[in-house]
């Protein structure tokens, strides 16, 4: 279709199967709060709304990621005209009137705002927004269904000049990123965590045992997978106790389901139970998730901070009471807690924590990660994080479809980055990017609930198309042979790891964290040793077999369900107790000085300490967002403009300023 008069629109990096339905040329991008704009053309295909930057002749088009929006990300779209009011579009809706301006509202907070001259645009303008409004109801999460891509690509364009440079750039990150769907994968992790006594199974390599685990699970080595095959059916959806984290001390993290209500284990499964759950390495922990707020809560809590962050949602002087009213700042609290709680107990005392979650899909995911990101250097790194994120996440079977990367882009990781800065290899950025993939169909990793849907809706198969930011999937050269049936190209969605797909040299080069701790590779032991005096402690006067639970912060005796007939263990004195750990800072036991072990984080989890995430959640409000946080020199400008002219607008009051001082007189 033709562009701006005189000349095509730039290139669009289509995807597969990805087909232009309508388009405006010479509509304008809103930028901010002013009157700035930035020249394009607006485009409508069935799978994203997207906007194409006018550029010069000869540069290179490349589709920015704050340039589009995939059509299940749209929540509301509003078209407005100085004639008419604002009218919110559906797919049953009639627009009556011509389209000066076209808001979208997207779930994950963004607010875009494309205007439309008078310059002969209006059938443009009507047809785009009526496009995008039909798009939006017709277009399905691939994940909904399980199913994969079709193989249909658009047309190839020319290939361009730098296009070489870009297919051998390869990040450092993505190139370290373990994605846990090989054997060597998993094998390679247990090694660096040096956890000894634990193997690699590959009991549900055919997804015949769990379907909604991954193929390969790291279990006890003394428990054969013949004795492990009897444990499945004691658990709901039949996802066992599997090891997540080994920590450097001896205590080992481990996560399951709830256990099944119409469970009876006879003699032998009790003993296979018992093996996978305590096998000989102290006490066993039940760190159960019912203190946590439900999905439900969680849900309830997003849907209101999403209202608040509206354009006049909420008065100025109202607008804090209105955010603790959503309890979003509470649920983050409570979970950073949690997590708290459960990394000291690891790093304190040698002994198995177990993450207990009646799904196991959705809080022990979050769970996990956190602890992890606690208490392991290696996860707060760009690859580490990426793999962490990858294995208890993408691997662990999180309902990605369903949930839409609720818990995802939950706020405690960014908590963290703002508490301890230098402790992360990566920035703000990286999760604001990490955040905003999360509701993008172009990338495998978020498509699909499970290992088991992936690996039927994304097969592995060779790779016959290449995509670039500049010419989108484009076929083979001649001569190369090709994978797939005739007539049609097989190709798989690349994992969303691969930043140099939707982000340019400049964003990628943000997301590292310059005085980020390098965190390391190898084992745990050798990287985080534990100094003299802070031995990793056996739990004294207690045996192997004995079991407690973690509730608020206490440590109490619980039998498991099979051994309800006996009487629980009489809790010894020296019992730990994780009240107000958070704030003292300490370690399990009473006995030990309020001082974190080296590579544990402690952060504080009282009110104050824990803010919003005003770079994601208030994007929609360009007010609120100007001088707030400077990733480039050129933020550094805009941030200190902004504090120069308080200044002035301060001085310039004089003796008003003065007189401002006064008991009465309202406070700045």
């Amino acid at each position: 279709m033709s562009g701006a008069p005189g000349g095509r629109r730039p290139a669009f990096p289509g995807l597969p199967g990805e087909l232009v339905l309508e388009e405006a040329a010479g509509a304008r991008q809103r930028c901010g709060e002013g009157d700035g704009s930035v020249p394009g053309t607006l485009l409508c295909t069935n799978r994203r709304v997207a906007f194409l930057p006018a550029q010069a002749p000869g540069s290179r088009a490349f589709l920015r990621s704050e340039y589009d929006v995939a059509l299940p990300c749209i929540r509301k779209l509003v078209a407005a005209s100085s004639f008419a009011k604002p009218k919110v579009l559906t797919a049953a809706s009639t627009l009556k009137f011509i389209p000066e301006e076209l808001a979208v509202f997207c779930r994950d907070f963004r607010l875009l705002r494309f205007h439309f001259h008078e310059n002969g645009l209006a059938p443009q303008a009507f047809r785009v927004a009526n496009a995008i409004a039909q798009a939006r109801e017709a277009a399905a999460w691939l994940g909904d269904t399980g199913e994969g891509h079709d193989g249909r690509c658009c047309p190839a364009e020319a290939p361009s000049e730098d296009e070489d440079e870009e297919e051998e750039e390869e990040e450092e990150g993505s190139a370290a990123t373990l994605l846990f769907e090989s054997l060597r994968d998993w094998e390679k992790e247990l090694k660096r965590l040096g956890a000894a006594g634990w193997r690699v199974s590959a009991v549900n390599e055919r997804f015949d045992m769990a379907p909604s685990l991954p193929r390969y699970l790291w279990v006890p080595s003394g428990l054969l997978d013949h004795d492990l095959k009897r444990t499945f059916a004691h658990f709901e959806e039949r996802r066992v106790p599997r090891l997540c984290w080994h920590h450097p001390g001896g205590g080992d993290l481990l996560r399951a389901a709830g256990f099944h209500a119409a469970s009876e284990p006879g003699s032998e499964d009790v003993r296979c139970l018992e093996a996978l759950l305590l096998g000989g390495r102290g006490p066993c922990v039940l760190a159960d998730t019912a203190e946590l707020p439900t999905l439900a809560d969680i849900q309830l809590a997003h849907l209101k901070l999403r209202a608040l962050c509206l354009p006049g949602a909420a008065a100025e002087e109202k607008w804090l009471s209105a955010l603790e009213g959503t309890r979003w700042l509470d649920h983050v609290r409570t979970c950073l807690r949690k997590a708290v709680e459960v990394a000291s107990l690891l790093a304190g005392r040698r002994c198995s924590v177990l993450l207990q979650e009646p799904s196991d899909r959705d809080l022990n995911c979050l769970l996990s990660s956190l602890v992890q990101l606690l208490g392991d250097p290696h996860a707060r790194t760009l690859p580490g994080f990426q793999s962490l994120v990858q294995r208890e996440w993408v691997a662990a079977g999180h309902p990605f479809p369903r949930r839409l990367g609720l818990l995802h882009r939950d706020s405690p990781r960014e908590e963290l980055v703002r508490q301890f800065p230098a402790a992360f290899g990566f920035t703000e950025a990286y999760l604001l990017a990490l955040h905003d993939s999360s509701f993008a169909p172009y990338f495998s990793t978020f498509l699909f609930s499970c290992q088991r849907q992936r690996g039927r809706g994304s097969p592995h198969r060779p790779r016959s198309q290449t995509y670039t930011p500049v010419n989108g999937w484009r076929d083979p050269p001649p001569g190369v042979p090709r994978a797939g049936r005739v007539g049609s190209v097989a190709c798989r969605l690349p994992a969303v790891w691969d930043w140099g797909l939707r982000y340019s040299r400049q964003q990628r080069a943000r997301f590292r964290n310059p005085v980020g701790a390098a965190g390391s590779t190898g084992p745990p032991d050798t990287a985080d040793p534990r100094p003299p005096g802070r031995p990793a402690d056996a739990w004294p006067g207690l045996g192997a077999g004995n079991v407690f639970v973690l509730t608020k912060g206490t440590l109490s005796p619980q039998p498991f369900p099979w051994r309800s007939g006996r009487p629980p263990p009489r809790l010894s004195r020296w019992a730990p107790s994780l009240e107000s750990l958070g704030e003292r800072g300490g370690s399990p036991g009473g006995n030990r000085p309020p001082t974190s072990p080296p590579g544990l984080l402690l952060p504080c989890a009282a009110g104050p300490s824990v803010r919003l995430w005003r770079r994601c959640y208030l994007r929609g409000l360009p007010e609120a967002q100007r001088g707030r946080f400077a990733p480039s020199p050129a933020g550094l400008a805009e941030e200190l403009t902004l504090l120069q002219d308080r200044l002035s607008a301060w001085q310039a009051a004089g003796p008003r300023a003065e007189a401002a001082g006064s008991p009465l007189a309202p406070s700045r």
